[in-house]
């Protein structure tokens, strides 16, 4: 079939222990999803969870051993790091129960959600969408993938962030409000599920700016560690 211009190449991650790579097929991130964060934005309690989403091609792969290079946005004066745990979807479905959930994981990595805070609020403010301030390329930095069945005991890991050595974010995956089989069965009641959903699952407190100059290096228990330099 001819296309008036050239197709996109496929937007992929590397897979650990494999040659093979993961294709991207979307991008679903949850908000507000450990409670002590919840806080830090002015929130309390279980609420309901909530989505948004990246594009695919604002996907940036962090190799393992490597420090990326993440360009500063424009339109910006306040852009924060999300540290999360990223769930790699194998296997499509919809309504797919909680107790199923796991059936569906390709596997785990770390992630980034950068966020341009300074308009993602002033889109709140004014009832509109954040698209802008969570959506922009390069706003969300990933590692290799680790199959599943290699991961340990994911919902018992740490999470972390550090900024040029010190930490900003600390916390334990076991402090998701809404589990990873929770969060699968919400999402698949919205969306069906595809083979290559990416699904950030959240950020603990501890959330704060980044400018030039400044290294990034977050992980997750089990998983592949990412390194950022801002520039």
């Amino acid at each position: 079939m001819p296309y008036v211009f050239n197709p996109a190449p496929v937007v992929s991650v590397p897979v650990v222990g494999s040659d093979a790579r993961f294709p991207v097929h979307r991008i679903y991130c949850v908000g507000r999803n450990y409670e002590d964060h919840a806080k830090e934005m002015g929130f309390t309690g279980r609420e309901p969870p909530f989505f948004f989403m990246k594009p695919a091609d604002a996907v940036l792969v962090v190799n393992a051993g490597e420090t990326a290079r993440l360009p500063y946005p424009s339109l910006t004066q306040n852009l924060h790091h999300e540290i999360e745990l990223v769930v790699a979807i194998g296997t499509g479905g919809k309504n797919i129960r909680a107790a199923d959930a796991h059936q569906h994981i390709f596997g785990y990595a770390v992630g980034l959600d950068m966020t341009r805070r300074d308009l993602q609020n002033e889109m709140k403010k004014q009832g509109r969408p954040w698209c802008i301030g969570k959506g922009f390329d390069a706003s969300a930095p990933i590692g290799p993938i680790t199959p599943a069945a290699a991961a340990g005991d994911i919902a018992q890991a740490e999470i972390f962030l550090q900024v040029n050595g010190q930490d900003r974010q600390r916390s334990q995956v076991a402090k998701l409000i809404w589990s990873i089989a929770e969060v699968i069965e919400h999402l698949s009641a919205a969306w069906a599920l595809q083979p290559g959903d990416l699904i950030y699952t959240g950020t603990p407190e501890g959330v704060g700016a980044v400018v030039a100059g400044d290294t990034l290096h977050g992980g997750v228990t089990g998983l592949s560690a990412i390194t950022l330099t801002v520039e």
